[in-house]
């Protein structure tokens, strides 16, 4: 079917594009910049059309999406910067995508949540990340929710900022008290989730959680990284109070002062301190992917060695 992905040049993305020409569809993704280098690399080498476009702005979402049958909806943001909010590319950008997709009479919109998200969520994040849902939930659209745990994988901006961190510095910082559980899934089991459910009769309308059953600590998550690496370093716990120190001057310094997105912020700390599990044996058994542990997971990349997926 022909498909339209928004937030395609994203690391996840970039992974279901890949997927979605593998099994046969006609792919679109939007980009502000076409005709871009990367963007048009990226388009060579997914076979995926570059559309000209932007969430935020409706006119160049309804012509996107013309003649297009399903929407894979991916743009969110993890931290802020100038004139870039939660409200703004997660809750004003999906009520865009959602008008644009009832004026094209598209008939599936998949859409990325993330796990935690939650009607009395503390952050931000997840409180913008919730209204997005809503907005799909009222807008009589056929649609699947996926939220997805942390997503590792061989471009991710998480396991390997810590797998270069590690090669440089002698400590490894831990914000707070490290005992919160992640569940990491690695990015090509989302992927398969995203485009199986373009096909798969999965019932209309639900949510469904996409994480391992395999539940992690950020302290376990770093030890993980040292062993595929073959490094030992010290972790360094930074206390609660210090670390939101640190990220309040990180987002007036690079958010409002030089407008990009701190690699720290308070949002981020909040949901540090939250258990990110869930329970994906609904997905699992609709996708039919295996479980896959997270070390052995990252050792195929971070050892130079190509996923095979």
């Amino acid at each position: 079917m022909k498909v339209l992905v928004t937030g395609g040049t994203g690391f996840i993305g970039r992974e279901i594009l890949r997927q979605l020409s593998c099994a046969g569809h006609q792919v679109r993704f939007l980009a502000r910049n076409p005709g871009s280098t990367p963007v048009q690399a990226l388009a060579r080498n997914t076979r995926a059309e570059a559309v000209p476009g932007d969430v935020l702005s409706p006119a160049s979402l309804r012509t996107a999406m013309e003649g297009v049958e399903s929407v894979i909806h991916l743009v969110g943001i993890i931290s802020e910067a100038r004139g870039t909010t939660f409200e703004r590319l997660h809750v004003e950008a999906t009520g865009n995508v959602v008008s644009a997709c009832r004026k094209a009479h598209v008939r599936h919109c998949i859409h990325m949540s993330a796990l935690g998200t939650r009607p009395d969520a503390r952050s931000r994040y997840h409180q913008t990340k919730w209204a997005a849902e809503e907005c799909l939930r009222r807008s009589r659209l056929n649609y699947t929710i996926f939220r997805p745990s942390l997503v590792y994988g061989p471009e991710d901006q998480f396991v390997n900022l810590f797998a270069r961190m590690i090669k440089f510095s002698p400590v490894l910082p831990v914000m707070g008290t490290g005992t919160a559980r992640l569940a990491p899934i690695g990015v090509e089991r989302v992927a398969r989730a995203f485009v199986g459910a373009l096909d798969s009769p999965i019932p209309s309308n639900m949510t469904l959680d996409l994480c391992a059953a395999e539940h992690l600590t950020f302290p376990q998550i770093l030890d993980a990284i040292l062993r595929v690496t073959g490094r030992r370093r010290l972790k360094l716990r930074i206390p609660l109070p210090l670390a939101r120190l640190q990220a309040s001057m990180l987002e007036l310094l690079c958010g409002r002062i030089l407008g990009f997105p701190p690699p720290l912020n308070r949002d981020q700390l909040i949901m540090l301190e939250e258990d990110n599990v869930g329970d994906a044996a609904a997905a699992r058994t609709r996708f039919g992917w295996t479980e896959e542990p997270f070390e052995s997971g990252i050792r195929k990349y971070l050892k130079g060695v190509s996923p095979h997926y």
